[in-house]
Parts: C-alpha cells; structure tokens; sequence
C-alpha cells in the first residue's frame, strides 16, 4: 500500500512526497481509513511508529481552510510532544495552508491570543493550558469537527483525566474521537466508552509492546558501585547521542554534573527548567553538541529525535509501563538501539515485574 492508493486531496499528496512520505508505515496503514470514512478510532502501537501522520492526514484533509476557527483539537501530555506534533502537521498541511497552533503552560498567553485571532485550524496542546484558556472563555470548541487524545495513558498517568473529561464536555457531541495509546488500562477503556461512538480498534504488534530492534540489557550492581559501574559502561559502549533516565530532578542534575567533571558532554533535563531551557537542551542534543541528556521522565515521550543509539536506565521507573516509553527514544522508525538498565539485587524483582507488565525479556550483560 502507498498513500497514494488513499483518496488524498492533491495537494495533501504533494506534500507527503515533499516530505519523502510514500508508504504507510503499518500503523498509518492500518488506522488511516476509518477517519477518514468518518468513524472513531481506537489505535495501539509501540512508540515510534509514526501514528502522528495517521492522525493528522484525515484532520487536514477535514479541514475548511476558508473557516478561521478551531477545527480539530489534539491533546498531547507535554509541550514537548505539542510542538511535535504541530510541526508535523504543520509539514503536510502547508499546501492546503492548515494553520495550526500549539498551546502549552510556560508559553505567553498573550503570544496564543494573538495566534488565535490570525485564526488557527488545529490546535494542539496540553490539557492543563487548554482548561485554563477555556475558563478564561479565549477558547471556543463549538465547531471542533476531530478531536484526538495522544498517548492517552501517559495523560493518565500525568492526572490529567479530569481535565480532559472537562475539555471534552466542550467539544460538540457530533464529532470524531480518536485516541491513541501505548497501553490500555482500564481508565482509558471507560474514557473510549464514555465518550466515543463504537470506535474500530486497530493495534500494531499487540503482543510486543517493546520494539524489536532495541537490544535490551541489564547490569546488576550494588548501590554503592552503581556510579562507578555506569561510567564503565558509558565508556564503553560508546553512544553516538544517548538519554539517561532518572527518577528525580536532583539525581539528574548532580549526574549531569558528575560526567561534565569526567569530561563528557551533558545537560540536564527536567521539569525544574523553563520552557526557553528545555529547549535550548533539547536543540544541543539534536545538534550533538550535547552527547548525552540526562532526564526525568519529563523527557520519555513526546521528543522526536533522530538517531539515538541508545537509552540507559540509571534508574528503574517508578511506573513499569514508564519502561517501555523510556527506551522507546531509540531503536526508532526500523533503526537499531540498545537499553541499557542498572539495577540493585534488592530491585532484580521489580525488573522480572518490568519484563512481564511489558511483555518482554531483558537479558543479563555480563551472561548476553
């Protein structure tokens, strides 16, 4: 299948062939159809496999240009993944001329205002700067004919479920739902019930939801020696560019800190920073001027960065499905990638509880 076997506008297909997109990947491939015949839409893929682009080409090939108001809203879990997700749209949209806008805390409101008033057909955002808009009534929902709920169980996990039940009590009855999510836990299947009109489920490697290409290993270490045994590896594995995570804010600073004085180069990442910091680490690391970014989980989802090799785990995550949206920043779009995770002999148990909430094994580096 090409995208060209789909009953594209002209000018939504100039510019996929722009962007070099020609064949579906087999989400988009999957999950393309339904809205666009207009009908709900249930997706669950491994993150990474482009379900971006299976929600924004029937969001612009839905939208009336000659309208300037809010056709579509996407709600996304960081700005991070907002900014994604609109420079993605906005990439295939620019020949129908979609405006598109992403709304998220830490960005001026008086900047989205006036975004609003030049007129914005999709807006993208996170669900707390929307509710916030909306009590200050900037926001108007009335003629939303798409909204869509990206990694939904993060937004979950994030304690965004009521705002978005609010936001979406905004939204007109009549209109198509679609949701995406890595995971389906129970909250999000009564979220699908609740608000969406017999949705078609579409799911990519259902069994798996770790992608293959990602080599995944374990260091068992004590507590003590764990800096020590890091460093080993770190040096020699090698990365070309590589995101270490971290529980907390204060470790990922102080490690940061820590591989600076050994000479390596590193920059922090965590929910302490302004948005103008954030990006100004996330812009060194695309650049490789930054090799290596050590995050709290701030960073698991939503970057869209090309060519990461690999991914440690300094730190087990709290929540084990956090396991999956961690290493998920490499092995991307068919590349290889390598996981790499340290664990004490007192959490090797909360590691098995990893492999088997994420259906998948990860092998002992000193017995691979």
């Amino acid at each position: 299948m090409e995208f060209s076997d789909l009953p594209l506008s002209p000018e939504l297909m100039n510019d996929l062939k722009h962007n070099n997109f020609v064949k579906p990947m087999p989400i988009q491939a999957i999950s393309l159809r339904p809205p666009l015949e207009g009908r709900d839409l249930i997706g669950q893929a491994k993150t990474g496999t482009g379900k971006t682009l299976a929600f924004a080409i029937p969001i612009i090939e839905k939208t009336d240009t000659s309208k300037k108001v809010i056709q579509a809203l996407i709600m996304t879990p960081t700005r991070e993944l907002a900014e994604q997700v609109s420079k993605e749209i906005r990439k295939v949209g620019h020949s129908k001329r979609v405006r598109v806008a992403a709304f998220y805390g830490g960005k001026s409101i008086t900047n989205q205002v006036r975004d609003l008033e030049h007129g914005v057909h999709v807006l993208v955002g996170t669900p707390g700067r929307i509710l916030d808009l909306l009590d200050r009534r900037i926001l108007r929902f009335d003629q939303v004919k798409i909204l869509v709920l990206d990694e939904a169980d993060m937004m979950l996990d994030m304690g965004f479920i009521d705002d978005i039940k609010k936001i979406m009590s905004n939204v007109p009855a009549q209109r198509q739902t679609i949701l995406y999510s890595a995971t389906m836990p129970d909250e999000i299947k009564h979220l699908a019930r609740k608000f969406m009109k017999n949705p078609e489920m579409v799911s990519v490697s259902p069994q798996e939801l770790v992608v293959e290409e990602i080599d995944q290993v374990y260091y068992e270490t004590p507590q003590k020696q764990k800096l020590d045994t890091f460093m080993e590896v770190v040096r020699s594995e090698r990365p070309e560019s590589a995101i270490i995570f971290c529980n907390t804010k204060r470790w990922a600073h102080t490690l940061s800190e820590l591989m600076q004085r050994r000479g390596l180069r590193t920059q922090a990442i965590h929910g302490d920073l302004s948005q103008n910091q954030r990006d100004r680490v996330i812009d060194g690391f695309k650049t490789r001027n930054i090799k290596f970014m050590v995050a709290t989980d701030v960073a698991a989802r939503g970057l869209h960065i090309e060519n990461v090799s690999h991914i440690f785990n300094y730190d087990l995550p709290k929540d084990k499905g956090n396991y999956v949206h961690r290493i998920g920043r490499t092995g991307r779009a068919g590349k290889k990638g390598k996981a790499i995770t340290f664990v004490t002999p007192q959490e090797i148990h909360d590691l098995w509880g990893i492999e088997h909430a994420c259906r998948t094994k990860i092998k002992n580096a000193r017995e691979a």
